[in-house]
């Protein structure tokens, strides 16, 4: 890279070392604009603008459930069922949601995102399912909860992707809604209009400087939609973001086979045009015909390694992806853990412990770090649809940085400082954080965190009254 000609931009940042479009280099500066894109990346520099230590792309949370940050640490006891599972997780998630209102939304999203950026995820995939008050009657404002998490996001400064979530059925046999299910339910035509009111609120946000927000749609799962409405669904949105639940458990695959007569995502291949715009969201429960024609689609596997871990869902196969150059993307799910290190820490490690082998992701020319960091900025920039995860020109400025001075990075260089972070340490080495350019997180600590802490504070002692 010539740094021939090349003024330095009023928005600078200049790293020791930094992860970019060429590789490693060092003494790097970045240069962005007004509108928070890269428009210069020039190694060999002198310091100058904000100065850093190790300058990385800062990563894409593909998928989310900001009200469940609240109920973390509270689902961890065993109940009456001898065989606790994801099912009766799910009752007591149904429980606590009764309780929240549009506040109380607000402002757990916004400390969930807060902490998002605190773990160097700048983008949020955003699978918003909690649409309607707690008897099931919409909000006089049917797009009420929408307008709360973009209103967290403004607070925290994550760029969103907001998924309004389409919910139906109680299951794959049509069986009507009930009970913690009233809040998330829509017919298709209510959900057309509700998201027609999104995208409007999205492109309200997107007419303010750094424009840093975009809108997809998101049928919950095959047991929760009709064939018929994921047929529509699909075509609403043409090429925008299509996310979707799939194969997370072993009784909704069984489900699936009764009522539909294959597994879900053989039906999903074999029904719909999966490509480059869709995201399956866990797809724990695949056999290996399944695996290799899903990677062959383009389309992005959804990873959420804590949540999936936490929930038993399963192990995703990851081995068997990669063979076949499988996308795939992290997400932070049920958010009971905001850890991007541990992300990728977790799904290495299912991989090893299934396998009884070690450094799964790794290829001959870069290291399992190395290769699990990218893989994830790059499915995520996909799944998202936002030109972000590179550092290089034309790209957005959603930059991290670690702290390169740590004892826990003097020892090793370039792939080792990745390696180093997801393997042998967390994301306390995360020092400064940049969304679209500007600088949300600085010395580790997110901007606003002392407003966005209180607040949130003051929503869990409500709800700790209530419950």
């Amino acid at each position: 890279m010539s740094n021939a000609g090349v003024p330095a931009a009023a928005g600078s940042i200049w790293a020791e070392q930094a992860l970019t479009s060429e590789g490693w280099q060092s003494r790097v500066r970045v240069d962005i604009d007004d509108a928070g894109q890269i428009i210069a990346v020039i190694a060999d520099q002198a310091p100058c603008g904000e100065r850093t230590g190790l300058l990385l792309p800062a990563m894409p949370n593909l998928h989310s459930h900001a009200f469940q940050r609240a109920m973390a640490g509270m689902t961890e006891t065993r109940g009456d069922d001898p065989q606790d599972s994801f099912w009766s997780w799910r009752k007591l998630m149904y429980r606590f949601l009764d309780k929240l209102t549009p506040d109380d939304v607000e402002s757990i999203a916004a400390y969930g995102q807060m902490e998002m950026l605190e773990s160097g995820y700048t983008s949020v995939g955003e699978f918003h399912y909690l649409h309607h008050q707690a008897d099931g009657k919409p909000y006089a404002n049917r797009a009420e909860m929408c307008e709360r998490i973009v209103a967290a996001s403004e607070q925290s400064g994550i760029g969103l992707t907001l998924l309004p979530v389409l919910y139906e059925q109680g299951g794959c046999d049509g069986r009507a809604l009930s009970g913690g299910q009233y809040r998330f339910g829509n017919s298709f035509d209510d959900y057309s209009n509700l998201f027609q009111q999104a995208s409007a609120i999205i492109a309200a946000v997107n007419s303010k400087p750094r424009a840093n927000a975009n809108i997809g749609v998101a049928p919950h799962s095959l047991r929760a939609v009709s064939k018929a409405s994921l047929k529509e669904a699909s075509s609403l949105v043409a090429k925008r973001p299509f996310h979707i639940h799939v194969a997370e458990q072993v009784a909704e695959v069984d489900e699936l086979i009764v009522a539909y007569g294959a597994r879900p995502v053989e039906w999903l291949l074999d029904n719909h045009n999966v490509d480059t715009t869709w995201c399956l969201v866990h797809a724990t429960q695949m056999l290996a015909h399944e695996t290799s024609r899903l990677a062959q689609t383009g389309a992005v596997a959804g990873l959420c390694p804590i949540t999936e871990s936490n929930l038993g869902d399963g192990i995703f196969d990851g081995k068997n992806y990669q063979a076949h150059n499988g996308a795939w993307g992290i997400g932070t799910d049920s958010n009971v853990r905001i850890a991007l290190s541990e992300e990728l820490r977790t799904l290495e490690y299912s991989q090893r412990l299934r396998d009884r082998s070690r450094s799964v992701y790794a290829t001959k020319g870069q290291s399992t770090g190395r290769v699990l960091f990218e893989a994830a900025l790059q499915g995520g920039a996909q799944a998202l649809q936002r030109k972000t995860g590179c550092i290089a020109v034309g790209y957005q400025a959603d930059l991290m940085a670690l702290n390169i001075a740590s004892p826990a990075l003097v020892a090793v260089e370039n792939d080792g400082w990745l390696d180093a972070w997801v393997f042998a340490n967390d994301d306390t080495l995360i020092t400064d954080v940049w969304s679209c350019g500007v600088l949300t997180v600085h010395d580790g600590r997110h901007v606003s965190q002392k407003s966005i802490t209180n607040r949130y504070l003051t929503t869990m002692q409500k709800l700790s009254r209530e419950l």
